[in-house]
């Protein structure tokens, strides 16, 4: 039986990721900050069968314990500050978390295997905040990195430090440069789910109005689910290596409120939506679409879940929730 380490357990990619390993066959375990953090309970009643260990990125001793106690085959480095408009608030604590946490996660790894720094597969989630004032269309693992946000510059460090382990130490270390992938496990503070819940509550009748900011920026979105399978993909290659995975289809918020909308009888969904500039971003993303034909080449991935599809599963599961008063 295989064993795999997940940091980041708590988050929409952790989860899915441990269902996926869990029906693999996996043994997983799931490094947890604090031990009174208040997503235990969901990890707990969603995935049971996860061994969770308390531990920090910033913390390399407690990775290491985490570690020693799960002695993993795999390990996934999902763990981050995630939130990219937080990132501007609060600039040392996500570059502490989300860029020196890769250094501290990537040298407990190396010193766990030892003589054989292969013997352990890892696993970075890269991001294609990375790309930010994108110097090529569509983006692929050969695109200049030119982050815009503090978040997209810890994660340029965190993928060029892998990349370093594994060209410094033999590690078998794997970056997935993954475009934005949602679901209905995604924060209500990404752009998706705030729109997602802000729907489901108006056809409620529970709100009145959804605020916004950029009404033009556009994003290649797909689903989590699938992506997790792309990076167990990665960890399976006799050779590691880094890989766009991207649906390779570009969507604007705008359209984003129209399927969301319209899923529920709104046609017009511009009188519920009120642009706010508090809710700009300083340094604007404005085109995202990712070439994901090398992950189709070699690792035999392509994506399962259209953008439609996507929003609204999101939506109904959001009425769902508000009519059982989740």
């Amino acid at each position: 039986m295989p064993t795999a380490l997940i940091t980041g357990i708590t988050g929409q990619d952790g989860l899915y990721l441990a269902e996926l390993l869990l029906e693999k066959g996996y043994e997983v375990h799931g490094v947890i900050r604090g031990q009174n953090n208040p997503r235990r309970e969901l990890v707990e009643r969603l995935v049971p069968d996860v061994k969770l260990h308390n531990g920090d990125l910033t913390d390399l001793s407690s990775l290491m314990r985490a570690l020693r106690d799960s002695e993993p085959d795999e390990v996934y480095n999902l763990g981050a500050v995630s939130f990219v408009a937080y990132s501007w608030e609060n600039a040392f604590v996500t570059s502490d978390v989300t860029g020196l946490g890769v250094l501290n996660i990537l040298e407990a790894v190396r010193l766990h295997a030892g003589s054989d720094p292969a013997s352990i597969r890892f696993y970075q989630a890269s991001s294609s905040e990375m790309f930010g004032k994108v110097q090529q269309v569509p983006q692929s693992e050969e695109t200049l990195l030119w982050p815009r946000s503090p978040y997209g510059v810890s994660k340029v460090y965190g993928h060029y430090m892998t990349i370093n382990y594994r060209e410094s130490y033999g590690m078998h270390a794997s970056s997935g440069i993954l475009f934005n992938h949602e679901s209905p496990r995604r924060g209500e503070e990404f752009v998706t789910r705030k729109v997602s819940k802000a729907v489901a509550a108006i056809k409620l009748g529970m709100q009145d109005e959804i605020v916004m900011g950029n009404l033009d920026a556009r994003r290649d979105w797909g689903f989590a689910g699938d992506y997790v399978e792309a990076m167990w993909r990665m960890l399976q290659q006799p050779t590691a290596d880094d890989y766009v995975i991207s649906t390779g289809e570009t969507h604007s918020i705008e359209e984003l409120l129209t399927v969301a909308f319209g899923h529920v009888g709104i046609s017009d969904w511009r009188k519920h939506v009120r642009q706010d500039p508090a809710f700009m971003r300083p340094a604007e993303v404005d085109l995202l679409i990712g070439d994901a034909s090398k992950a189709r080449d070699v690792l035999g991935w392509k994506p399962q879940v259209g953008f439609e599809e996507l929003i609204t599963m999101m939506v109904d599961a959001d009425l769902a929730a508000l009519k059982a008063g989740w």
